[in-house]
């Protein structure tokens, strides 16, 4: 298969909006807004409205998960077939970077969860738990049981599949622009999901869209992105004259 220049796309706003975004988070307490929505789906006595929802448990998110785990069990099948002389051979760098993009974008969200040590909503004092709160770069009280809420770790079952837009937009636009709205909309269902059931506040799961989508653009960066020809300036001449004798 031919090499297929890449449709343009700027990677200064791809890349300066969500590094922005994320500077803002860090500089911009955000917890009055996250405790607001919080309380949106708490009662006190009760606790949070979806806490033991089978639909927001089981379906949305037990089964959704299984569900992005076989599409990425899919993709390295579809990768390991590319290595043979099949008719998936010339999908091999974006099968490749599928894999690479989906992977990276949901493995690394646990070693931030450690590192980072928030807690969910579900255990802090004000819905409930018993832990103090504490914003992400303010100092963390001292307990046995150390925060693992931030970022979002369900919602990046669905921000992960930004890395199908990022995988065909060069082939298929159109069916990359579905995959986007498809990837968003996921990745916002099961963060309400889990903003229902108290098991994370609306900035976890910010983060995990910011993180996602640089992940996946900067290996799309690397791995498929591959800028149209810079024609000499003779050759775009003569194409210019070319094309106005066609006119």
């Amino acid at each position: 298969m031919p090499v297929i220049p890449s449709r343009p796309f700027d990677f200064r706003l791809g890349l300066g909006i969500p590094l922005l975004l994320m500077a803002l988070l860090l500089a911009v307490e955000l917890s009055p807004l996250d405790f607001a929505l919080a309380h949106l789906f708490y009662t006190p006595g009760d606790g949070f409205v979806g806490r033991h929802s089978f639909w927001l448990e089981d379906i949305l998110h037990d089964r959704a998960k299984q569900a992005v785990i076989v599409l990425g069990v899919l993709a390295i099948g579809g990768f390991l077939l590319s290595l043979l002389p099949t008719r998936l051979r010339p999908w091999r760098r974006t099968l490749g970077y599928l894999v690479l993009a989906l992977g990276l974008s949901t493995s690394i969200i646990n070693p931030l969860k450690t590192l980072t040590g928030v807690h969910c909503p579900w255990s802090l004092s004000e819905f409930g738990g018993n832990q103090a709160f504490a914003p992400l770069l303010g100092a963390h009280v001292a307990t046995d049981k150390p925060g693992r809420c931030l970022p979002g770790g369900h919602a990046a079952s669905g921000f992960s599949l930004l890395a199908l837009f990022f995988a065909l937009r060069d082939r298929q636009p159109r069916v990359a622009r579905v995959a986007l709205i498809v990837a968003l909309g996921l990745g916002s269902i099961f963060s309400l999901g889990r903003m229902m059931q108290g098991a994370h506040f609306l900035s976890h799961n910010l983060w995990t869209l910011l993180l996602d989508w640089t992940i996946c653009l900067l290996i799309y960066r690397v791995l498929l992105y591959r800028p149209a020809p810079i024609l000499p300036a003779q050759a775009r001449t003569g194409l210019r004259v070319q094309q106005q004798g066609q006119t």
